[in-house]
């Protein structure tokens, strides 16, 4: 069966449901939404911080069920692959970390329940069992504990409590997928309550390997217990314990010639075979179908246990937040894209992560404030490299390979002191005061080794026992001491119960570090070509949240001005990845609207535009990576009630993206020249809302967009860009069973 056959029968059985219904009217599902943007409850329109914020009951309702569907309705917000399914960054005006090692952290942070994420191959979890999501954009270090210039993505999860209920759901859909979730939860006697959750995800993959097999698959599963503990009316205790792991078939990139025989012309694709990697060339326009003699994978478990402890003491609460987290990971691909003998990247994370906040907020007469300490320490061994055989002709033991391994260990520690303080300033206008100092010391041990791997077939990249050393090309060491400041200066003027103006300046600041490349630099292994300094942004903002129709719409929008100091600058050279400094200025805005204009009429719409303007010294000026001018989102969403019980919903919804690139030279053969995403689905739910059947398809048109590219072109041997492309279409149908709410 054709695509258009399939979704053509698809869509006719759907419309058979609705005209079976006897269709009459309902109502929509938009809320208002209560989020602790600043450390404590408030309706997320009473907050002068531009935030997106959906509750799970929202997710749940418009189908949402990972990172990339929440933020492509937030407006100038975007989530990135840069190592396809293994890894996953948030991208906000501009601002994103595409680096694929763990060593440099995210512009803008990942948060799980006021757990910072560092890894980024941690933040690939998947959402399930949501309270909800936040989404603050703009510089947001004062109250939070780590690196946010960009700002902030926080995701919260359903606590336990004393009522009995929970859910369970399946969904199965194209390329044999599976995936199920729930959760079950209640009393365990007065005081105590417990909640246990799960998910598992299993596909096939959706890329052919012609050689056999598929690739890109999904074979995810996440755990999560809970228990809440209430001794007194003051006193709540909450203990976290959580686990995931993922096992999956890698080797996605698409191969593109990329200079002709005979010429170097890096950055133009020419799909014409090149001698390099035995002539190879792929020229069916396929994009999600290769050659892959030797497809890799990604091995990734991940755990970790929380404490937060509340007090209530009077006008104060006191909080303590303790948490211990583990990442660890192997990763190999076949980077030549080919069916050749000649090229895979590898790298392992081993990471252990200690965090504890102590705060206390409270409220003196009109003034509200909060005050706290925070500590971070990340032990960070990992590894990257090469399995290279043509470069290197030294083995000396028989079925050996030779190749390239990169050990390195980081240690960071990290204390912070920060506050805010809010006081009214006359009936309608209010002034915030917040700052944080931070102290981070880290330290850094690196080494480009040229190795054999005994036994190629364990993939053991980082064992001794699988590893012969036969020279030592480089080394590093390096340490830096960094007193930071952020700070925080806000006006918010209420001219009305339904409107509010705030405009802001704030100073964000981003923790300096370390490089690890994968081959030796050109330049000598010191400070300023391994190390970079912490980067300083002074951002303004203007904005506004108003009310309108009646109740029965927001409209809120911001425009914002940037200007960076020793921006951390992100650069692919090859499939290496380096971060150094240089100045950069942005300027930007955004405008969302939320409406339900008619009873069942469910509307989101949102624009965003930014302008960044990075100065590397001699040589013209650039954008930063992943950084399109324009983009925009829309959903619309009708719900019919039905005159024998239940409703039925049909929504439909997109986003763009404008042009952007993934490497600062911009070739073409390392730029987006725009797409559109679109998505529908058609949703049944029971009278007693308790249970409710979904159909939908993703990426309906079967848009071929790209979400990384690799310019390995400018070394002859190569000679070829690596293309990794988005999903494709796909279609699927899930049923969820709600009890005990």
């Amino acid at each position: 069966m054709n695509k258009k056959t399939r979704y053509g029968a698809l869509a006719a059985s759907l419309a058979a449901v609705l005209i079976a219904g006897n269709i009459v009217a309902a109502t929509a599902v938009m809320e208002e939404i209560v989020v602790t943007a600043t450390k404590r409850s408030e309706n997320a329109q009473d907050v002068g911080i531009a935030i997106t914020a959906m509750t799970g009951d929202q997710m749940e309702a418009l189908g949402f069920t990972n990172a990339q569907q929440v933020t492509s309705m937030a407006p100038g917000v975007s989530t990135v692959q840069p190592n396809g399914e293994a890894n996953y960054a948030i991208a906000m005006r501009g601002v994103a970390n595409s680096d694929f090692t763990t060593n440099v952290e995210s512009p803008v942070a990942v948060y799980v329940d006021e757990v910072y994420i560092s890894q980024m191959s941690g933040t690939g979890f998947m959402l399930f069992d949501m309270e909800r999501v936040e989404l603050l954009r703009g510089p947001q270090g004062t109250l939070f504990g780590r690196n946010a210039t960009g700002g902030l993505a926080h995701f919260l999860t359903v606590k336990p409590s004393q009522q009995s209920d929970g859910y369970a759901k399946v969904t199965i859909g194209e390329y044999s997928q599976i995936k199920g979730e729930g959760a079950v939860g209640g009393a365990l006697g007065e005081s105590a309550a417990a909640r246990l959750s799960v998910s598992y995800h299993n596909n096939d993959g959706y890329v052919e390997n012609r050689l056999g097999g598929k690739l890109n698959n999904a074979d995810d599963f996440a755990g999560r217990f809970q228990l809440l503990f209430n001794p007194d009316d003051n006193v709540e205790i909450l203990l976290n314990a959580r686990y995931a792991s993922q096992d999956i078939d890698t080797g996605f990139f698409e191969y593109v010639s990329s200079v002709l025989p005979g010429q170097l012309t890096p950055g133009v694709p020419n799909p014409i075979p090149v001698p390099g990697i035995e002539g190879y060339s792929d020229n069916d326009g396929d994009v999600y179908a290769g050659d892959y003699n030797d497809p890799g994978f990604n091995d990734l478990e991940t755990y970790g246990f929380t404490g937060t402890v509340s007090w209530a003491l009077g006008d104060m609460n006191l909080t303590s937040i303790t948490d211990f987290s583990s990442v660890e990971r192997r990763y190999i691909e076949d980077t030549d894209a080919s069916p050749a003998d000649f090229f895979n990247f590898y790298l392992t994370t081993d990471a252990q992560q200690f965090s504890q906040e102590i705060r206390l907020d409270g409220t003196t007469g009109e003034i509200q404030w909060v005050a706290g300490v925070y500590y971070l320490d990340i032990d960070i061994n990992d590894t990257n490299g090469a399995i290279t055989e043509p470069f290197i002709q030294s083995a000396s033991t028989p079925g050996a390979e030779s190749g390239l391994d990169n050990p390195y260990s980081s240690r960071l520690k990290s204390i912070s002191a920060f506050g805010q303080i809010e006081f009214p300033l006359s009936d309608n206008v209010d002034l915030i005061l917040g700052a944080r100092i931070i102290n981070d010391d880290k330290k850094f041990d690196y080494q480009t080794v040229v190795v054999e791997f005994l036994d190629p077939d364990a993939r053991i990249f980082n064992g001794a026992s699988n590893l012969n050393s036969l020279a030592v090309l480089a080394s590093y060491e390096g340490d830096r001491s960094d007193t930071e400041f952020s700070t925080r200066v806000q006006l918010n003027w209420v001219p009305s119960e339904d409107a509010l103006l705030y405009a802001s300046y704030n100073r964000g600041v981003k923790g300096g570090g370390f490089n690890a490349p994968i081959f030796p630099l050109a330049v000598p292994y010191d400070d300023d070509s391994m190390s970079f300094d912490p980067e300083v942004l002074d951002a303004l903002e203007l904005g506004f949240k108003t009310t309108v129709m009646d109740g029965r719409a927001r409209f809120n929008g911001a425009v914002y001005y940037y200007d960076y100091s020793d921006y951390q600058a992100f650069n692919i050279i090859g499939i290496d990845t380096l971060t150094f400094n240089a100045d950069a200025k942005s300027k930007g805005f955004e405008l969302e609207f939320l409406a339900n204009p008619v009873d069942n009429l469910d509307m989101v719409l949102g624009v965003a535009f930014n302008d960044i303007d990075v100065d590397l010294g001699p040589g013209p000026d650039t954008t930063s990576v992943q950084s399109p001018k324009w983009s925009w989102n829309a959903l619309v969403r009708y719900e019919w009630p039905m005159s024998s019980g239940g409703s039925i919903a049909l929504q439909g919804d997109a986003n763009y993206r404008s042009k952007h690139v993934f490497a600062l030279t911009a070739n073409p053969n390392q730029t987006e020249n725009g797409y559109t995403l679109a998505n529908a689905s058609l949703t049944y739910t029971s009278a007693d809302q308790a249970w409710a059947l979904s159909a939908f398809v993703k990426n309906i048109t079967g848009s071929e967009y790209l979400v990384q590219t690799f310019d390995l072109s400018t070394d002859a041997l190569f000679a070829l860009t690596e293309q990794y492309y988005g999903p494709p279409s796909w279609w699927g149908i899930s049923f969820r069973y709600t009890w005990g709410e």
